[in-house]
């Protein structure tokens, strides 16, 4: 663990970040200066050639979470009359639909449970039953549990149905294999502080070109306006409508040039997935188990039953890992008592032994043998 740092962030980010990453943030733009436009127009053509190999696709960048960019996109791609279809098995997904609600959009819901995947067939079915639908929206991986959607399966049947596929990528891009033409998608959102590893200010918006130019007017926000962001982009050398994260954007551009030095997505997603199984496994020898089973896990962050002991408490248990410098995530499930441990950032599988190390010692000191653990109600 850097000396440099109070903790290690052990959540689906903001995330722990590389000293070199913190450091880029300690020079002063002018968000008019082209040397720093030069960083945005470089920030977008990285972010393209990430996500598709093939021409025809563009990026956006937006200010704000990544909640900011998943709104500008819902409220900027689908048309006056257009209905979108939410898949949603969690918090994030359930967020896309308030969006659209909020908005006024036409609107069918697909829920499951937290725990469950998507019904492939179902998906089918509404969209041959359903010819008002123009968008399908989903979350790739949801970071409420774990769990790793089939995004490219979902693609597919969407593409089959000639509906524009909108994939919230927030988590999982940067950190596990995916492209827009495998996966079907027109509209891949993600945030600058996940698996790329930058650090909080600004989301975005990986885009078919062509569908994206079709946009203009639909927007139902002034400072949300995806088309008019990407055309200011596009045709300004760079330059966002409104004042930019400057620092943010410094930061973002070294967590891209850190990644392609690590060997890019595929092996970033393998010392991610080095880091979940290091992590499940160490958790199991304690008796503490996962609550989705590994087909279903995503290496982003993982739930774990709590302990079965009238004794434990998440508030202490979080505040003693706290004190050993580590931060976890509490559990966002309504079926089990759970908490979160997240698998990405500047971590390795050496500080997962060493976290499950200071867990163990912890539990030992709230007289809380893990042998048992609470049941799902599922």
């Amino acid at each position: 663990m850097d000396a440099d740092i109070p903790y290690l962030l052990l959540t689906p980010g903001p995330l722990t970040t590389t000293a070199s990453v913190r450091d880029a943030m300690r020079v002063d733009y002018s968000t008019w200066d082209v040397d720093y436009n030069q960083r945005v127009i470089e920030i977008r053509s990285q972010l393209v050639q990430l996500a598709s190999s093939s021409p025809g696709y563009t990026a956006v960048l937006m200010q704000g979470s990544g909640t900011f960019a998943v709104e500008a996109t819902i409220g900027s791609v689908i048309p006056p009359d257009g209905k979108l279809l939410v898949i949603s098995n969690g918090a994030y997904g359930n967020r896309i639909s308030q969006i659209a609600r909020c908005l006024n959009i036409a609107l069918q819901e697909l829920s499951y449970s937290e725990t469950e995947p998507p019904d492939l067939d179902q998906i089918r079915t509404t969209l041959k039953s359903d010819p008002a639908i123009t968008h399908v929206a989903m979350v790739h991986c949801e970071t409420t549990t774990g769990m790793l959607n089939p995004a490219a399966e979902v693609g597919k049947i969407v593409a089959e149905a000639g509906k524009d596929y909108i994939l919230d990528a927030m988590s999982s891009f940067g950190g596990i294999p995916l492209s827009m033409e495998t996966f079907h998608v027109d509209y891949l959102i993600s945030s600058a502080n996940k698996c790329i590893q930058g650090v909080p200010g600004f989301g975005f918006v990986i885009a078919n070109l062509k569908k994206l130019e079709q946009t203009k007017g639909f927007a139902r926000s002034l400072s949300l306006d995806l088309f008019d962001q990407w055309n200011e982009m596009e045709h300004k050398g760079g330059k966002w409508r409104y004042t930019s994260p400057t620092h943010v954007v410094c930061a973002f551009l070294q967590a891209l040039n850190e990644l392609q030095a690590e060997g890019g997505v595929t092996q970033r997603h393998a010392r991610y997935l080095d880091n979940q199984s290091t992590l499940v496994s160490a958790m199991q020898t304690l008796g503490l188990r996962t609550l989705l089973p590994r087909a279903m896990q995503s290496p982003i962050i993982t739930s774990f039953y709590y302990p079965d002991s009238p004794l434990f408490s998440f508030k202490q248990f979080y505040d003693e890992l706290k004190k050993r410098r580590y931060v976890i995530y509490p559990g966002k499930i309504s079926q089990a008592d759970t908490f979160r441990i997240g698998n990405i950032g500047n971590v390795f599988p050496a500080d997962m032994q060493n976290l499950v190390e200071q867990i163990g010692q912890v539990l030992d000191t709230m007289d809380s043998p893990p042998g048992k653990v609470i049941k799902s109600n599922s």
